[in-house]
Order: C-alpha cells, then structure tokens, then sequence
C-alpha cells in the first residue's frame, strides 16, 4: 500500500512541478509524452531512493486508507444492523397488528352472538342448558325468573317440642344435619335440584324451555324419575316424578308406587352428583292420597335411603305449603330422626 501510495504522489508533484495542470483544454500529445518521459524517470530514482517527506505522506496516505476502510466497514455493520432492527420492529409491528385484528374480530363475533335467552321457546335448550351448568353462581343468578332463597337460608331441622310418636329409628345425629323442613314455594330453592310431581308453579318458573326438553323425554311413569335443566329456576336441575293417583283407599301397589317416587328420585339425585334435593307433598292434593300417609311414606324412604347413602347428599328438604302438611311432619319427623339420649346408631 505504501509503495502505491507513493508512486501516486510522486505523479501528483512532478505534474505541478512542470506546469501541468489537469484542465482538458490544456492537454496535447506533446505535453503528454513530456510528462510521460519525466514521470517515468521519477518513478525510478523514487524507486531507487524516496525520499523521506513522501514516505510520510505514503505512511499518512495509508493510516487514512486504513481508517476509511475501517470506518467504511462500520458504517455498513452499522447499516445493516439498522435494516435487521428495522425487519425485526416491522414484523413485532405486523405481528401486533394481526393480533389486535384477530382479538377486536374474536370480540366482534362474541358480541354478535345472541345472549341467553330463557323466554323463547324458539331458543335452543340443549345451548341454553349447556351455558347455565357452566355458570358460576353470581352469573346463574342473573338468569333467575323468580327470587331465591339460598341454601344457607334453610335451617337444618330440629324438633320443636317433646313428641308423643313411637320411635321407628335410632338417633343419628349426622343423618338429622342432612334433613330440613322449609314452608313455601320450592320454586325458589337455589339447591342442585327440586322433584316435580307435575306442579305448574316449576314450569312457570322454569320457562319453556323446560317444556321443550320434557318433549324429548317420552313421558315419566308411575313411581319413575327423570332429569332435565332447571332453566329460569334458582336450583340447577328438575327431578320429574309421577305419583299414583288413589281413589279409595291405599293398597300394596299404591304405597310401593309412592316409594318409588322418593327413592328414584333420591337415586336419580346421586347418579348425576347432586347433593341437595328439595321434594313437594307428593300424590297428595287432587292425586288423593292421604296426606298423613304419605308423609310416612317419605319418611321413611328417605331415612334408608340416606343409612345406605349418607355420604352422597348433604341435604333433603321436605317442602311444604298448608299449615296443615307442616303439622304432619313436625308430629313425624321424630319418629325418623329422633334426637335426643336414645342409643344411636352407626353408617
């Protein structure tokens, strides 16, 4: 590099140092080969002897080369980082820029969706059914077409007074934690699920979706138990029941009837993992069944059942509406679940 460094700048003098400059108009052959002559004749003695003011200037010629080149080279690393940097930044920018499309679309297309609608019996109650079980209580409960009362609000029952009944069980006192006995409209229990032994009150508060999945049910017969969606009812679930209808008096196959309709229903409870279960007076009313032994009926099914069952509910709600029923049950309740300092049996 020094060596070419030098053969320039000895050019650059000679041709000053003869008058020449490098404008066209003063340029002929003649001066040409003078110049060409003399430049060739300072090659070879700078050759043979430089001198040391141009090997200086070949050695700052060559720092400046050096310094340029590198410069050059960082400059262009410096360049290329800056594309890279921008190709990066670009695709984060295009890569935000999709997903904030596809977020605002998933949204658009969320909002464009009808809402839960309980009232029309044009709604799909399959979807409608699959929305409410997945529901969390405090969003369930803006779907309710009647007031609630919520479990915490049904005291566990406990007897009010002495009872003259003959005890048919042992006390038990984790069973009677599991029993309550509540006076007015089932309709509004928030629990897992209430039993319909074919009371319009639930189908009014349930809406007509309730109707609708009934439809697809081919019928319930005597003493048979089947489940479908609550819909605008507090409880999560109806437990459908057909009690017998007596028309003078109650015979073998009525009770066994009655029975039935208390331990699917309890059966039909457990198999699906529900643990509270609310049931009305059932038969009784224009079904013609007498109340008092209907109530024993009940009672007891509930009773065996819950000794054979005990860790699969958490709570039976006796659900009444006549001052007259609730009288029924207070006398019987002890008879079932007696408390008190008779021996206790095990589960």
């Amino acid at each position: 590099m020094a060596l070419q460094m030098s053969k320039l700048a000895a050019r650059v003098w000679l041709s000053k140092s003869a008058g020449f400059t490098s404008s066209a108009g003063n340029r002929c052959p003649t001066h040409l080969d003078l110049m060409s002559r003399l430049a060739l004749r300072s090659f070879h003695a700078l050759k043979a002897r430089p001198s040391p003011g141009l090997l200086c200037k070949a050695d700052r010629w060559e720092k400046v080369s050096t310094a340029s080149k590198s410069l050059h080279r960082r400059s262009g690393g410096a360049a290329k980082a800056r594309r890279v940097t921008g190709v990066v930044v670009g695709a984060v920018g295009v890569s935000a820029a999709v997903l904030a499309s596809l977020s605002t679309s998933t949204l658009h297309a969320m909002s464009a969706r009808p809402e839960l609608n309980l009232e029309s019996e044009s709604s799909d109650w399959t979807e409608a059914k699959k929305k409410l079980c997945s529901m969390d209580k405090e969003k369930r409960r803006k779907t309710y077409r009647v007031d609630f009362i919520p479990l915490e609000k049904i005291p566990v029952w406990s007897p009010s007074g002495d009872s003259s009944c003959k005890l048919r069980y042992k006390v038990n006192e984790e069973l009677n934690k599991k029993i309550s006995l509540f006076s007015g409209d089932i309709t509004k229990l928030e629990i897992d699920a209430v039993a319909n032994a074919v009371d319009g009150a639930i189908h009014r508060g349930a809406g007509p979706l309730l109707r609708k999945e009934c439809a697809t049910l081919n019928g319930c017969e005597t003493g048979e138990a089947k489940i479908t969606g609550a819909y605008g009812l507090p409880a999560k679930y109806v437990i459908h029941t057909v009690g017998p209808i007596v028309h003078d008096s109650v015979g073998d196959r009525e009770e066994q009837a009655l029975r039935n309709c208390y331990y699917n229903c309890l059966h039909t409870a457990t198999k699906n993992h529900l643990r509270t279960v609310a049931f009305p007076c059932i038969s009784t009313g224009v079904y013609g069944y007498p109340p008092d032994q209907a109530v024993e009926v009940a009672l007891r099914t509930v009773r065996e059942y819950l000794e054979q069952n005990h860790e699969k509910l958490d709570r039976v709600i006796f659900c009444v509406f006549l001052k007259s029923d609730r009288e029924l049950y207070e006398t019987m309740l002890p008879a079932y679940f007696p408390r008190g300092s008779t021996p206790k049996s095990k589960l």
